[in-house]
């Protein structure tokens, strides 16, 4: 096919004349066109660049917004295995350790941090990288506190295996024969001391008591006192130790039968009531601590007083005494 002709009017000679174009023309005209073209084309390629996404960026795309539905039903499901912990660390502390007569788990070991420089290094840097950082921190928190309700149950396990030698150990009895309750001289709490006239806490019981009356080891322990007390007030004393932070105190004895070491049996006679160190008359100072804490003695007494015997002395107790010591 032969190139198109081209032809221009002459307006002198009223004729059309033949148009030769160079090759120069001819050049320019063609890269005009090219750069066009090229120019158009480059502006495309921007657009479908930066607006439009090619089928790996779309396949990507979802695979990214897969992961992220997935990492939020991942971390619904912690929030709701949260919770469950939640509920078993509290009926642990509340319900199990309370039965068995155990501390609670302190909450700055059940919340305990997970050691390290920073774990978390390797999934810094990427365009979700607080979303599943934050992820991991979360499962790191269940697991450690699921290691510690883990322990705790253990120490629950052997506390339930050993309950019937809990039992027997915490104070449970009248450290004298009391049967009527006519021997309680002086109650647990704010009290006249006989002596300086003045009111002063007092730590423990009073039971009066003729010089010799037997008194008994109200738990199962072993004996870390027994001898003249230091300082003079208790006189003769004996202190037991009866695990599960249990200690009880027997005071102002006349004669004393067991030695420090020794171990000692619920009901097994200890020693002789009597009026050694600073005391009015005959009697049995008693004491029960918990973690070294004075508490009520009238509370370690259900072994062998009734329901209307308790009622009975938490009603004298109430009344203003004077101590025997």
């Amino acid at each position: 096919m032969m190139s198109k002709v081209k032809y221009k009017f002459n307006k002198k000679s009223l004729t059309f004349d033949r148009v030769h174009t160079t090759m120069r023309k001819r050049l320019l005209y063609f890269f005009s066109h090219l750069s066009t073209g090229v120019v158009f084309a480059a502006v495309v390629l921007i657009i479908a660049y930066n607006f439009l996404d090619s089928p790996k960026e779309k396949a990507q795309k979802r695979e990214i917004d897969e992961m992220k539905l997935q990492y939020q039903i991942l971390n619904d499901q912690l929030d709701k295995v949260t919770n469950i912990l939640a509920d078993l660390q509290d009926r642990d502390d509340n319900i199990y350790r309370v039965i068995f007569e155990s501390e609670p788990i302190p909450n700055s070991i059940r919340s305990a941090g997970i050691g390290g420089i920073d774990r978390y290094e390797a999934l810094k840097g990427y365009s979700n990288s607080e979303l599943m950082i934050e992820t991991e921190k979360n499962m790191d928190k269940i697991l450690g506190k699921l290691y510690v309700q883990s322990k705790s149950f253990d120490e629950v396990f052997n506390l339930a295996k050993n309950k019937e030698k809990m039992l027997v150990s915490i104070p449970a009895i009248q450290p004298v024969n009391n049967k009527d309750l006519k021997r309680i001289g002086s109650y647990f709490g704010s009290r006249m001391d006989p002596f300086y006239k003045v009111r002063k806490f007092h730590e423990g019981m009073d039971f009066s008591a003729t010089v010799g009356t037997e008194v008994y080891a109200t738990g199962n322990g072993t004996v870390t006192i027994a001898g003249r007390d230091i300082e003079g007030g208790y006189g003769n004393e004996i202190r037991i130790d009866h695990g599960y932070n249990y200690q009880t105190g027997y005071a102002h004895l006349s004669r004393i039968f067991v030695k420090p070491g020794q171990k000692i049996l619920r009901g097994q006679i200890i020693g002789y009531v009597g009026n050694t160190g600073k005391s009015t008359s005959p009697h049995l100072h008693y004491e029960v601590r918990k973690n070294g804490v004075p508490v009520n003695p009238i509370y370690f007494f259900f072994n062998d007083i009734t329901p209307e015997q308790f009622a009975m002395m938490l009603e004298l107790s109430a009344r203003p005494s004077q101590t025997m010591d």
